[in-house]
């Protein structure tokens, strides 16, 4: 989605509607530097408010989205398009954070190993390099925490047995057993538990369904 682009069809749709960036501002309960933002293509509205926005400026969503008015005879290429964009945009944020969710691992794991090896070598044996020890480890699992919500939040995990693609919740996920980032799930469609293993892109049946 070109944001310039939808910004500038804000900005003509506000002034057809005869409102200043203030008076939008106040009917949709934000504020006018959200509005400007929009309008200078930095943000995009939230989708909380987007309907409500839509409505105030008497466009749909799809026009909103594309950042112009859509003939009736377009609709129909213009909704593909549209959800063929987002699709392309939310591939390219699940990989940001596939890629945030593996530097944190990584990260971690070189602190842990480097903190043990440090108290083993630094601190003289005893209570206080066990302490220390432990100390380091408790905070080893505070990003690994963290990174498994971000490892949760994108793709699903495809069940071995049908194929079907799960979505688990934050606490299943955590105390299932894991190689990796696959993990021994129950699959709701066939009901058996296989491991499941990581996946980011839905097969081409389901994008179609």
């Amino acid at each position: 989605m070109d944001q310039i682009k939808i910004g500038r069809f804000i900005a003509d749709c506000r002034k057809k509607a005869n409102l200043t960036q203030m008076q939008l501002a106040e009917k949709l309960g934000i504020t006018d530097k959200a509005v400007s933002k929009w309008e200078r293509g930095i943000a995009m509205p939230d989708s909380s408010i987007m309907l409500e926005l839509c409505d105030t400026l008497d466009i749909s969503v799809n026009e909103l989205l594309s950042g112009e008015k859509i003939d009736m005879e377009n609709n129909n290429q213009k909704n593909e398009k549209l959800l063929l964009e987002m699709a392309k945009e939310l591939e390219r944020k699940n990989k940001t954070i596939w890629a945030t969710m593996w530097v944190i691992m990584i990260v971690s794991m070189i602190a842990l190993f480097a903190g043990i090896f440090a108290a083993a070598f630094l601190i003289p044996e005893g209570v206080w390099q066990l302490v220390t020890i432990l100390g380091i480890c408790v905070v080893f699992l505070i990003p690994c925490f963290y990174a498994l919500k971000l490892e949760v939040s994108v793709g699903a995990y495809r069940c071995r047995n049908c194929g079907h693609e799960i979505v688990p919740a934050y606490s299943e996920a955590l105390w299932a057993m894991h190689m990796g980032t696959t993990r021994y799930l129950k699959c709701p469609e066939c009901g058996k538990r296989t491991w499941c293993k990581k996946v980011l892109k839905k097969h081409e049946r389901d994008l179609k369904d």
